[in-house]
This record gives C-alpha cells, sequence and structure tokens, in this order.
C-alpha cells in the first residue's frame, strides 16, 4: 500500500499556471506507474497523465502540450505541471499509484486537491 499527499491546487485565471504535487510514502521507482486524474462536478473521472517507472508518460489528448508530468525520485514526488489552463481544466485532481503483483494491478488513491480556472 502506498500513501499520497497531494498538495498544489488552487484558484487561477485562464492562461495560468499551477504545479500539483504528489508524495508517496514509499520510493516512486518502485511503483510500476503514477498518474494524475481529475473529475469535474457531475462527470466521470478522467486520466489526464501517467508516468512509468520506466519514465514512460501518458497524457489525455486535452492536456497534451499543456501539461507535463514529471518525477523526481530522491524526494519520492510526481509533479503535474499544468500551463494554459482552461476553465475545462477546473475538477478535482487526484493522484493515482499503481503497483502489479504477480500480474494483478493495486491501485491507491490520494485524497485529491482542487482545481479551478475562472475565465
Amino acid at each position: 500500500q502506498v500513501q499520497l499527499v497531494e498538495s498544489g491546487g488552487g484558484s487561477v485565471q485562464a492562461g495560468g499556471s499551477l504545479r500539483l504535487s504528489c508524495a508517496a510514502s514509499r520510493t516512486v521507482f518502485s511503483i510500476n506507474a503514477m498518474g494524475w486524474y481529475r473529475q469535474a462536478p457531475g462527470k466521470q473521472r478522467e486520466l489526464v497523465a501517467t508516468i512509468t517507472s520506466g519514465g514512460s508518460t501518458n497524457y489525455a489528448d486535452s492536456v497534451k502540450g499543456r501539461f507535463t508530468i514529471s518525477r523526481d525520485n530522491a524526494k519520492n514526488t510526481v509533479y503535474l505541471q499544468m500551463n494554459s489552463l482552461k476553465p475545462e481544466d477546473t475538477a478535482v485532481y487526484s493522484c493515482n499509484a499503481r503497483i502489479l503483483i504477480s500480474g494483478v494491478p493495486y491501485d491507491d488513491w490520494g485524497q485529491g486537491t482542487q482545481v479551478t480556472v475562472s475565465s
């Protein structure tokens, strides 16, 4: 099990930037994949970006070119740099850690952090 603590959410005007942080209770290098997901009011949770232990990244089409996921192994932390924010990016952003044990995925989640983008 991995404990995850997010920080960095807040309110910003359209076009602005925020950086989210997700601190893990174990080395991120030992976690198969970490990612950021978001859920807006009345909508289903959706993937924003993921990064594997090997450093491969994946992004939702809606954030490509604007968001960057990265990690700092020394700090056991994963970041989401969000630039050129849009009102439609408003959501609760949650950090996810996925560990594969004998091929079976186990997911842990952070508590979520609110991001609000005003027009």
